[in-house]
């Protein structure tokens, strides 16, 4: 029985493990890899493995760094099951044909500006995306099932994003047996909308994130207190705001946030653009699976029909329409992908504010090493985008309040629940893991290590 991680090891994008046990094959999650626009080609288009002898995938949710590399191996030979809930199937649907299309506008946009890098070019088509899209098989919560013959998977609710989910893995080869935990992502205690985090039992190893392991964050109840506040300060100045959010998870909380503080006064009367149909389409979706809602989601809908704002909100469908937004005056508020700032039309968005100092960036998400976004939340003096170097002047606001994942706390908490003999961090940065490390050893885990890219580990 062999673990190998393949990708988010010492780094936090590009979710992707093989697990080999009784001669077959399990990929768990093939996200994309986001960084340097080079580094990431070279990254993501290169696998590590013949996807044509894999026997099943597993994947744990949704979004881009855990899913959005399924589609190159359907383009390299691609024959097994992806096996995910329900809801990230469904979220699938629409994320993986949008990441193409995407992939193939940037590269139009950029040669038209004279860049013929290899890495210019899509990883993927819409086909290649459609045709894994029919692979896909959605698994309710807390129901045992077999991707292989010699592993039994159960998926419990992460409490991360909607669909997200923990993974029990109880494997067998040769009369031996092991209990394996992938729980990558960790979503919090109280995050709005979504039901928390449900732990899956005890395991003898357990695979787990450390992107916020050197780090505790802002209580969830201040989110939307700090969130007005700034609004109000920005409005006050006529400050268009740009809020970089993925389009699954952060821009639904966001509104639901905007939605609340509007109803009870508490935040000023602003335009909110929400400038990606990918966005419009998953927050629909995300209103179609009231499963995944907590108690609290789910009485705020019996007084509002519309608990996300859909119907007061500006949807900007046309690109057209999205340059459109440049010539009107502030204050407004943008919402727009990619959530690291490292494709979709957020990217036109900061090109023409980050300039003005009246404007403001507002971060409400991770930005990973190596992005524009991570670049913007350093405040460099500088930043390039679609290759031209731009003098950041705008304010850059930082709410890690809204944060969906888990903290050191969160990540402490559940290993003490699962109660491993191992524990091998991943998804996370070598200072946040080195942090993280330290603190479950002192409670009580001497068994943490930290692999790298590549590296198998004997289970």
């Amino acid at each position: 029985m062999q673990w190998t991680c393949w990708g988010a090891a010492r780094e936090v994008t590009g979710s992707c493990h093989l697990l080999e046990v009784g001669g077959q094959r399990l990929l768990v999650d093939c996200g994309l890899f986001q960084g340097r626009r080079a580094e990431a080609w070279a990254k993501n288009v290169r696998l590590p493995f013949d996807p044509r002898t894999l026997d099943a995938v597993l994947v744990g949710h949704a979004h881009a760094d855990h899913a959005g590399n399924l589609p190159t191996l359907s383009r390299h030979g691609l024959h097994a099951r992806v096996h995910c809930t329900h809801a990230t199937r469904d979220l699938c649907d629409v994320m993986l044909q949008d990441s193409a299309h995407l992939q193939q506008k940037d590269s139009e946009f950029l040669r038209k500006r004279g860049h013929f890098a290899p890495y210019v070019e899509p990883l993927y088509t819409v086909e290649d995306a459609q045709e894994v899209l029919g692979r896909l098989t959605g698994r309710d919560y807390g129901q045992a099932f077999q991707p292989l013959p010699d592993v039994n998977a159960t998926l419990t609710d992460a409490g991360h994003i909607l669909g997200s989910a923990l993974a029990r893995l109880e494997l067998r080869e040769g009369g031996r047996s092991c209990s394996v935990v992938y729980a990558c992502d960790v979503g919090r205690t109280g995050l709005p909308i979504l039901k928390d985090p449900v732990p899956p039992g005890e395991a003898d190893v357990l695979v787990l994130e450390s992107t916020y392991g050197d780090r505790l964050h802002h209580p969830i109840a201040h989110a939307e207190e700090e969130l007005g506040a700034t609004l109000e300060r920005a409005a006050a100045r006529g400050a268009k705001v740009v809020v970089p959010a993925f389009s699954l998870g952060r821009t639904q909380e966001l509104l639901y946030s905007m939605h609340r503080l509007a109803d009870a006064g508490r935040m000023p009367r602003v335009p909110v653009y929400l400038d990606s149909p990918l966005s419009t389409s998953v927050t629909r979706i995300v209103h179609a699976h009231p499963e995944c809602f907590d108690e609290d989601m789910t009485q705020h809908m019996r007084v509002h029909p519309d608990p996300l704002g859909l119907a007061s909100l500006h949807t900007v469908a046309s690109v057209e329409d999205s340059k459109k937004l440049n010539d009107l005056p502030g204050p407004m508020v943008i919402v727009s992908a990619s959530g690291m700032c490292e494709g979709g039309r957020v990217l036109h968005h900061l090109r023409n504010t980050i300039e003005d100092p009246r404007n403001m960036v507002l971060v409400v998400g991770y930005m990973a090493e190596n992005t524009l976004g991570r670049r913007i939340a350093e405040r460099s003096p500088e930043v390039k985008i679609y290759g031209e170097m731009l003098p950041l002047r705008a304010e850059v606001v930082i709410l890690d309040a809204y944060s969906a994942h888990g903290d050191q706390d969160d990540l402490l908490r559940l290993a003490s629940q699962i109660r491993p003999r191992r524990i091998y961090l991943v998804h996370g940065e070598p200072l946040a893991q080195a942090a993280l490390e330290a603190k479950l050893r002192a409670a009580g885990f001497p068994k943490v290590f930290t692999p790298a890219r590549g590296e198998s580990l004997q289970l």
